[in-house]
C-alpha cells in the first residue's frame, strides 16, 4: 500500500494530480468489471448446465454484483487516489447516489427472484388452470406495486442528497398548503390505480387469461400492470384499459369460475319445420365435433312471428375460443341439413291471391264457381 502511494507522488510530478486520481479510480473499475466477470463465468462452469435455478440467479443478479462490484473498487482504491477536495465531494456523493440505487436494485431483483420462485409451483399449460392464473395475478400485481414503490422511494432518497432538492422538499412539506393540494391532485390517478391493483389482487375480478367483454370488445387479459391491464383483442389488437375501470365500472368475465362456456345458435325456419328432427340432426352433429364437451345440447322453440319461427341451440365446450368455433360449425351444418334435407323448412313469404266473381265478389285463385 505505501509502495503504491509513493509510486503516485512520484508520477503527481509530471501529470496534474486529478488527473492520476480519475485514472487510478479508471483503473480499478475496470480491473472490478474484469475480475466479475471472470468469477460469474467461473460460477457457472461449476454449477453447470443442468442448474438451471442457480444459472437464472446468476443471470438475474448480473447487473446488480456488477455494480456492486465497482462500488467495491472504488472504495478501495479511492484513499490512495490523489484527488483534491473537490473532486473528492463530488466522488464522494456520485458514491451516494449509486450505493442507494444499488440498494433499490437488489430489492426489485429480490422480488424478482422470489415471485418467479413462488410460481414454479404452479402450471399454467393446463386446461383448468384457475389456481396457477390465481396466483400468477396476485404475484404480478404485488410484484408491479413493490416495484414501483422500491423504485420511488429509491429515487426520492438519492434526490434528497442534493442540498437544493432537500430545502425544497422540506419546504414543500412545511407549508402543506397549495402545493401540498396541487400535487395530491396530479397523484390521484396514480395512486387509485395503485389502490385498486391491490384490490385485484386480492379480490381478483379478473385473473391473467381471463375472457373478458370490455367496451363492446371480446379478448383476453394478456398483463396486468402497476396502473393499467392489457387486453389481447380476438383480432390480435390491444386494448389498454386504466386498472380503476375493473373496479368502478361493469364488464363481463366469461371464465371468473370456469372455463366452459354455453354458446347459443339461432335459426329462422318456416312453421312447416320438423323440429324433432332438427333437433335429432343437431344432437348427432354436436356427438361428431371434437369442440363439445359433451356436458350441454338443446334445442328450443323461442319465438313466432307472422312469417317463421325461431330455434335456439345450445351448446357447451372447454373454452371461449372453442364455443366460438363450435357455434359456427353447428350454424354451418343445420343450414347446410336444412338446404339438403329439408327445404320446406327454409324461411318464405306467404300470398293469398283472389280474382273478382260474376257478382263482383273476391274468390280465391283455384275455387271453383
Amino acid at each position: 500500500m505505501e509502495k503504491i502511494q509513493a509510486g503516485l507522488q512520484d508520477a503527481s510530478g509530471f501529470l496534474p494530480q486529478w488527473l492520476i486520481g480519475v485514472g487510478v479510480l479508471v483503473v480499478a473499475v475496470l480491473g472490478a468489471l474484469a475480475a466479475h466477470r471472470f468469477l460469474v463465468a467461473l460460477a457457472k462452469r461449476a454449477v453447470g448446465p443442468r442448474r438451471s435455478v442457480a444459472i437464472a440467479i446468476l443471470d438475474k443478479t448480473y447487473g446488480p454484483t456488477t455494480l456492486a462490484a465497482c462500488l467495491a473498487a472504488v472504495a478501495i482504491v479511492t484513499p490512495l487516489a490523489p484527488l483534491n477536495g473537490d473532486l473528492s465531494n463530488a466522488l464522494a456523493h456520485s458514491f451516494a447516489v449509486a450505493s442507494i440505487a444499488l440498494i433499490g436494485w437488489i430489492l426489485i431483483r429480490s422480488v424478482d427472484l422470489a415471485a418467479a420462485r413462488y410460481l414454479q409451483r404452479y402450471r399454467a399449460d393446463i386446461a383448468e388452470n384457475f389456481l396457477a392464473r390465481k396466483h400468477v395475478t396476485q404475484v404480478r400485481v404485488f410484484k408491479r406495486v413493490t416495484d414501483t414503490l422500491i423504485i420511488i422511494i429509491a429515487v426520492s432518497a438519492a434526490l434528497m442528497t442534493f442540498n437544493s432538492v432537500r430545502q425544497y422538499g422540506v419546504s414543500l412539506f412545511a407549508s402543506a398548503g397549495a402545493a401540498g393540494i396541487i400535487v395530491g391532485l396530479a397523484a390521484r390517478p396514480l395512486l387509485s390505480n395503485l389502490i385498486a391493483g391491490v384490490q385485484i389482487a386480492v379480490t381478483q375480478p379478473i385473473r391473467i387469461e381471463d375472457a373478458v367483454i370490455i367496451e363492446n370488445e371480446w379478448g383476453w387479459v394478456e398483463d396486468i400492470a402497476s396502473t393499467y391491464v392489457v387486453i389481447r383483442l380476438w383480432d390480435w389488437r390491444r386494448m389498454v384499459v386504466p386498472l380503476s375501470y375493473f373496479i368502478e365500472r361493469p364488464f363481463q368475465n366469461w371464465t371468473r369460475d370456469a372455463a366452459s362456456l354455453i354458446g347459443s345458435v339461432n335459426l329462422h325456419v318456416d312453421y312447416s319445420a320438423d323440429v324433432p328432427r332438427i333437433r335429432q340432426r343437431l344432437e348427432k352433429t354436436v356427438h361428431e365435433s371434437k369442440l363439445w364437451d359433451g356436458s350441454v345440447v338443446n334445442l328450443q322453440v323461442i319465438d313466432a312471428n307472422s312469417r317463421t319461427m325461431e330455434l335456439r341451440a345450445l351448446v357447451s365446450a372447454r373454452n371461449a375460443p372453442e364455443a366460438w368455433d363450435l357455434r359456427c360449425e353447428i350454424r354451418e351444418k343445420l343450414i347446410a341439413f336444412l338446404r339438403a334435407e329439408m327445404p320446406q323448412a327454409l324461411p318464405r313469404d306467404r300470398a293469398d291471391l283472389a280474382l273478382p266473381s260474376a257478382d263482383h265478389s273476391l274468390r280465391p285463385i283455384g275455387a271453383r264457381s
